[in-house]
């Protein structure tokens, strides 16, 4: 019996720490799973967008022929972050110019009361921010995901589990603030006036 009771105690100081770094680093493995299936809806609605955009352009081009330059610009920067398979923070910058240069497309179109009027067009510009917004929303998942791994790597203990394990913080997928207020604008009223 005496025996017993500092072999118990021995097992307590290193099952307790054992079972503390088995949960932890289970954690961590979790987080990425979730940062990666995160990220993976991010680019679903990504992809989505990058679908409608060739679209919206070439029906702005039936009505805005001499917009040519424009277009062209919108469709370069399209590819480019379409092509874009880096950091979230990579990803983020290309994202902020094309929408940006959405933010021209849209000005474009405040100049042809026709095509503001499209049936077409309302519908993909519909479709273009439903769009955004499951992006948004993808992006705040994502992002929530990243803001939980970030403080268990700079968190006591939990870090010392991190550098053992080479588990990273990971980069937030932030858009530049003008780029975020790009939401197309839908006017109902004008979409069920037209037959």
């Amino acid at each position: 019996m005496e025996i017993l009771i500092p072999l118990l105690i021995l097992f307590v100081v290193l099952a307790v720490p054992g079972f503390w770094l088995i949960g932890t680093y289970n954690k961590f493995a979790r987080l990425r799973q979730h940062i990666r299936e995160s990220w993976s809806g991010i680019e679903v609605e990504m992809k989505r967008r990058y679908d409608l955009i060739p679209n919206l352009i070439n029906t702005v081009k039936g009505y805005a022929a001499h917009e040519r330059e424009t277009l062209e610009q919108i469709v370069r920067l399209r590819n480019k972050a379409q092509a874009n398979h880096g950091e979230a923070s990579s990803q983020a910058v290309d994202e902020t110019k094309l929408m940006l240069g959405m933010k021209k497309l849209f000005a474009l179109v405040e100049s042809y009361p026709e095509l503001k009027a499209d049936t077409h067009f309302l519908a993909l510009q519909k479709e273009l921010a439903l769009t955004e917004d499951r992006i948004a929303a993808s992006r705040r998942f994502y992002n929530g995901n990243i803001r939980e791994m970030n403080q268990m790597c700079a968190t006591f203990p939990s870090n010392i589990v991190a550098r053992i394990f080479e588990f990273k913080p990971g980069t937030f997928f932030e858009l530049d603030r003008a780029a975020e207020r790009v939401v197309p604008h839908i006017d109902f009223n004008t979409a069920k006036a037209k037959p």
